[in-house]
Formats: structure tokens, sequence, C-alpha cells
């Protein structure tokens, strides 16, 4: 795409984030929304090999939560057709944790360490092979980097006049960030009350066009950026598709 668009982090960790998009509809946030959470591709365990399994638990329950392992996926690195090799190899008296699995590539790790997989007794033994291989969330939940996305309108606060020397305040309650005169500000701050950030006045809140503020968190398989940038990506790949398509 063309198009240039200004983002402006507001909160930024490496597996969340909230930031501020300018300069896109309302149509294009919510494609940016989905893309995040269904066409950005991951690594995931998605067939397991039991060498053995001496553990309470049957292999189809543990192989359920081995494909629920965020693994790191760097960009541009892997093919729809490539498999990664993982293993584990654990003895009881001892619990099992994701960070125990070993994977065959460096790049390729487990997102987190200390994921649960199962605890093992005295005498028990699980060892076990896994391929993981590279999809989308929309062929499953598993591959979804962005497990917790949304988006709403950037607000804007306008003081319209000053308040009745008599007048009692009710509480106006907004949530998410809002531009207060050029700063953007989390309504947590005041615990979301407008009132209590302008006592004395009266005001009035309305909706930036084109400015949409977005809450992020990833499953730890890639950096929020990275899960922002191929979302986008995808999109702008689809829409060039179509585009061909039309053309012929």
């Amino acid at each position: 795409m063309d198009e240039e668009y200004d983002v402006e982090f507001i909160e930024h960790e490496e597996r969340s984030a909230k930031f501020l998009v300018r300069g896109i509809t309302p149509a294009f946030a919510n494609g940016i929304r989905r893309a995040m959470i269904a066409d950005v591709s991951t690594l995931a365990i998605d067939e397991v090999r039991f060498i053995e399994n001496s553990s309470v638990m049957f292999d189809e329950q543990i192989a359920l939560r081995l494909g629920l392992v965020p693994l790191s996926t760097p960009p541009d690195e892997f093919d729809e057709d490539d498999v990664v090799t993982l293993s584990l190899d654990v003895s009881g008296p001892a619990t099992a944790y994701s960070g125990d699995i070993v994977s065959s590539d460096e790049m390729v790790q487990p997102a987190t360490d200390n994921v649960p997989i199962i605890e093992l007794k005295d005498g028990q033994r699980l060892e076990l092979e896994a391929d993981a291989v590279l999809s989308t969330g929309k062929d499953h939940a598993k591959h979804q980097g962005g497990v917790s996305v949304g988006y709403r309108n950037l607000q804007r606060v306008e003081p319209v006049g000053d308040r009745g020397e008599f007048e009692d305040a009710d509480a106006e309650i907004y949530r998410g960030v809002i531009d207060d005169d050029g700063e953007l500000v989390d309504t947590a701050e005041f615990d979301n009350d407008i009132t209590k950030r302008y006592p004395d006045q009266e005001v009035e809140v309305v909706d930036v066009p084109d400015a949409f503020v977005f809450n992020l968190e990833t499953d730890g398989s890639m950096p929020v950026e990275e899960l922002f940038v191929r979302a986008v990506e995808s999109i702008d790949e689809r829409a060039a598709e179509l585009q061909d398509a039309v053309s012929l």
C-alpha cells in the first residue's frame, strides 16, 4: 500500500501494547484486527509421536496441551511446507514444562518456559517427538499470534464552559484513551470518570475521525510490532490478489 499511516505507541511491552493509528477507516481498522488474529502465520506443534508415556494422561490429551504451547516464529524464515522437530524427555517425580522441550532449530523455541504440561510421579516417564508446522489462525486457534486484539475510536475532550456553582456533577464514565488538548491520556488515570479530570467544567467527548486506539496482546510467538506489520502486509497481499483477479 502506498498510503502513509501515523502510528504512536502509548504503552509498549514485548508481548502487549496500546497504540494509536491515524489515517485509517473503520473498515481498515477492523481488517487489521481480524488479520492479527487469523492471517499471520505462526509455528505450532501439529503431530506428536510418543516413545513412552507411563503417566496417567492419555496421549491425545498431552498432544493437545503441546499444540497450545506458543513457539517463537521468526519472520520470513519458514515456508508452509517446512517442519521443525521438537522433543521432550522427562522422568518423574517431576513436572514437565514447556521449557523442557528441545528444538532442532535454535530459532524456534517455546515462547514461555513455565507452561506446565503434566506432573509425573515416581517411576513415570514422558518421552516424545513432535513436528511443528506453519499455519494461520483461520486454520486453527493454536496458530493465533494475537490472543487479545481490540480497538476503539480515539475520543477528544472539548471543554464547553464552566459548571454551575451549585450544580452536582454526575459521573461520566469513558474507557480507553482520550485526546486531551493534544495529550494522549488513559482514562484509568482518573478512574474513567471525566468529571474528576474536569471537576469545574462542562465537556463534550467526540470521536476523532479515522483515528483508532488498538489494544494488543500476543502469545509470545513474535513481538507486537512484528504481528502488526505482518497483519497489514497480509491485507496488502490479498488486496493485490483481488486487483489482479479483477483486471483479468
